[in-house]
C-alpha cells in the first residue's frame, strides 16, 4: 500500500470511530433527557387518543350499502349470540352440569358440595341475592376457598349464574 492509501485509510478510520463516539454520547444524552422529563400520568390518555382519531362518519352507499350493512348487522348479531354459554339457557340444572359440577362435585378450591346442608347453610343464610354476587363477581373467603366470576365461564349472563345459583340453593334446602 502506498502512504497516500495508508492515509486515506487512517482517515477514514478516523471518522468512522469519531462517528460511533458522537453516536453513544447521542444516545446517553437522550437517555439522561428522557429520564429527567415528566412522564404522562393520566390514565385516560389511551382512551382519548382512540376518540381523537376515530373516523368521524361513515360511507353511505344506497341499497347496497344498506343490505351490506344489514348483513354486518345480522351476522354481528348471530356472532354475538352464539357467546352466550350453553346457547343461552337459563335451566340451572343445565348450566350447573356443564360448569359448576367440576367444582361443587369435589369441593375443589372450598367449594361447597351439592346437596351438603352443612356447608350450604351458613351460605344461604346471608341470602340469595349475596350468593348471587358472589358467583357474578367472584369471591374470596376467609377460609382460604374460591370462587372464579361467573364460575370461570365469562361467556355466562347474569340471569344464568342467577338460574344457576338458585338451582344450587334449591338443592341444599
Amino acid at each position: 500500500m502506498s502512504k497516500s492509501d495508508q492515509s486515506v485509510l487512517r482517515q477514514f478510520s478516523v471518522m468512522i470511530g469519531g462517528l460511533a463516539v458522537l453516536t453513544v454520547v447521542l444516545i446517553f444524552s437522550a437517555l439522561a433527557i428522557y429520564e429527567h422529563a415528566p412522564h404522562e400520568t393520566n390514565p385516560d390518555q389511551p382512551a382519548q387518543i382512540a376518540e381523537r382519531i376515530a373516523p368521524a362518519g361513515a360511507v353511505y352507499a344506497g341499497n347496497t350499502g344498506r343490505a351490506a350493512m344489514q348483513a354486518a348487522a345480522d351476522a354481528a348479531a348471530k356472532a354475538a349470540a352464539s357467546q352466550v354459554a350453553y346457547g343461552g339457557t337459563t335451566d340451572g340444572k343445565t348450566i350447573y352440569q356443564n360448569l359448576c359440577t367440576s367444582c361443587h362435585t369435589s369441593g375443589v378450591a372450598g367449594a361447597p358440595k351439592l346437596g351438603d346442608k352443612s356447608m350450604w347453610g351458613p351460605r344461604i343464610a346471608e341470602g340469595l341475592d349475596t350468593l348471587i354476587k358472589h358467583a357474578t363477581e367472584g369471591y374470596h373467603g376467609p377460609d382460604g376457598n374460591f370462587m372464579p366470576p361467573k364460575g370461570g365461564n365469562p361467556a355466562l349472563t347474569d340471569e344464568q349464574v342467577k338460574a344457576a345459583v338458585t338451582w344450587i340453593v334449591g338443592q341444599a334446602k
